[in-house]
């Protein structure tokens, strides 16, 4: 059945084509090294950043899901460090949402930063328009002193950390400045200081040999955009393909058909779904993906939640901002991937003081295999470790918070 052309895959052959899309179900490295990681995103094709830190930066997690514990600074190195031997590996730009993303990608992103007068947000677009001055000075600083935050560039000109409103900047207009050119690549990531951005110019961060590699016409780049999201996503409709990369639905309505029509994507359809789906040539459905994972609110298996839903039969939203006496699971959740379903979620939160890893609450999902405590309990353990937590501690909230509780403790005993 693996590599022959398919017409149809039934929804049960659509997750495991999807988890193994995403690495899912393949055997953890020996040693997590920049080898594992390059392995990872060439499945993830990125990690999305969020400044949430209730249990972890989110960007560190996918990587957790995949590999299991790792040393955080193999991400840090690959993304802000380089030397001559070691060349950065990732840098951040808008790829879904804020993220980071492979440097060899940049060139495919140029069309997206020649946009940027048209595409960013209102805000930074009004700053291009009505204060060209303060992009100029700020790019002019940045050049002769980076790499520089927002809260630096305003001290500088003012003698004092910023406030509200400092002497000789608006601040939000510094904050939001800095958002535009770091949109249209005139700026990007050098660094990160307590999560706080440290701009400089692309000829100091970007490898030489990609920096000046030819840029790719708009429509080339989003073919490429899109056969990577169809390699991460293993099987997608085009609102799914179009969403990875954030593409405008224009363009990725003329591109996909492009694709299809070179069969570079071949249309699939897949039980229960209404649209049609794509997928690369010759698709591969493995017997079986043997796996279990914490995936972060973020991890590309479930961002997309309306594919979540459809793939998994999960329902899933992200409470963050709803008010606390409104929300049905927890402030933030994690879905647990056991084997080809999405089993279980989780209310998480890294009490660092106290050395805790607290399941705030636990529940089932209607279709649970047996074990999914047992194996969610090591899963939570492990991650405890990993973030230098001593104990797990499970609130008593949630149909699966019980049984939960007993494997737990067993675990930890």
């Amino acid at each position: 059945m693996a590599g022959r052309i398919r017409e149809s895959l039934t929804n049960a052959e659509a997750r495991r084509v999807a988890l193994a899309a995403q690495g899912f179900g393949q055997q953890r490295p020996a040693t997590p090294d920049r080898r594992a990681l390059r392995r990872v995103l060439n499945h993830t094709g990125l990690f999305q950043i969020d400044s949430v830190n209730v249990l972890a930066r989110a960007h560190y997690l996918p990587l957790f899901s995949r590999i299991g514990p790792y040393p955080v600074e193999l991400l840090e190195d690959a993304a802000y460090r380089s030397t001559k031997k070691r060349p950065r590996e990732l840098f951040e730009y808008w790829g879904h949402e804020a993220s980071l993303l492979p440097v060899q990608d940049q060139p495919l992103f140029r069309w997206r930063m020649s946009d940027a007068h048209k595409d960013s947000w209102g805000g930074m677009r009004r700053i291009a328009t009505e204060r060209p001055e303060l992009l100029k000075q700020m790019l002019a600083d940045v050049t002769e002193r980076g790499p520089l935050s927002a809260g630096d560039l305003a001290e500088l000109h003012s003698g004092e950390r910023p406030r509200k409103k400092g002497p000789w900047w608006d601040w939000d207009d510094v904050k939001v400045g800095l958002e535009y050119l770091f949109w249209a690549g005139e700026l990007t990531t050098a660094s990160r200081r307590s999560f706080e951005r440290l701009y400089d110019i692309p000829e100091r961060v970007i490898p030489p040999l990609i920096l000046n590699a030819p840029t790719p016409t708009r429509t080339d780049a989003q073919h490429q955009l899109l056969l990577k999201a169809a390699r991460s996503l293993g099987v997608a409709t085009a609102t799914d393909l179009r969403d990875y990369y954030r593409l405008p639905a224009a363009d990725a309505k003329l591109r996909i058909a492009d694709l299809v029509a070179s069969q570079q994507l071949l249309p699939i359809a897949v039980e229960g779904w209404r649209a049609t789906a794509y997928c690369l040539p010759r698709i591969k459905v493995p017997r079986r993906v043997d796996t279990h994972a914490l995936l972060a609110p973020f991890d590309p298996l479930v961002w997309e939640r309306s594919r979540a839903e459809r793939l998994f039969g999960f329902r899933y939203r992200i409470e963050i901002y709803v008010p606390s006496h409104k929300r049905v699971h927890g402030y933030y959740v994690l879905p647990f991937v056991m084997d080809e379903h999405l089993a279980a979620r989780v209310d998480l939160k890294a009490d660092r003081q106290a050395r805790s890893l607290l399941v705030q609450a636990s529940y089932l999902e209607d279709v649970t295999p047996d074990g999914v405590a047992g194996r969610l309990a090591h899963q939570l353990w492990e991650l405890a470790r990993w973030l230098k937590l001593e104990s797990v501690e499970v609130k008593q909230k949630g149909d699966l918070a019980r049984q939960l509780g007993q494997e737990c403790r067993l675990v930890g005993d």
